[in-house]
């Protein structure tokens, strides 16, 4: 069973990235599960930081910008969500490729909502991350 209740494609949630945080830095939404997204974002000159490596800030923005996604689409169109606190445990180091990070809920309340988003390059863990967002009335 779904947890969206937004009516979603990877068109229109790539649709939301343009213009912004997630088109500067070429993330893209690349799955939609029934109760996940799944975003991927190239490791180029963009997100590394001097010594050659993925920059932690950016891991930590793909991981907010997957997690604010999801929680609007589970909070509803009539509602916009705001992190309030993330955390990352940057555990192991990147040079090239692509990340893929995955979102999954662990609380979806009324008005809070905590997130797992976990980011891998092919098999290996890079960063595990948890997201907790405030879902507020647009009104």
């Amino acid at each position: 069973m779904s947890i969206w209740n937004v009516p979603m494609s990877l068109d229109g949630l790539n649709a939301m990235g343009e213009g912004n945080m997630l088109s500067f830095l070429d993330i893209r939404f690349c799955e939609i599960g029934d109760d996940y997204l799944v975003a991927s974002m190239p490791v180029t000159a963009k997100v590394k930081q001097p010594m050659g490596l993925l920059h932690g800030g950016a891991s930590v923005v793909l991981a907010e910008s997957i997690g604010s996604c999801a929680a609007y689409c589970v909070a509803g169109e009539n509602a916009m969500v705001v992190g309030v606190e993330i955390n990352a445990n940057h555990l192991k180091a990147v040079r090239n490729g692509e990340v893929v990070a995955k979102a999954k809920p662990i609380k979806l309340g009324r008005t809070l909502q905590v997130w797992q988003i976990d980011i891998h390059q092919q098999q290996d863990l890079v960063c595990s991350s948890r997201l907790t967002v405030m879902v507020k009335s647009k009104s």
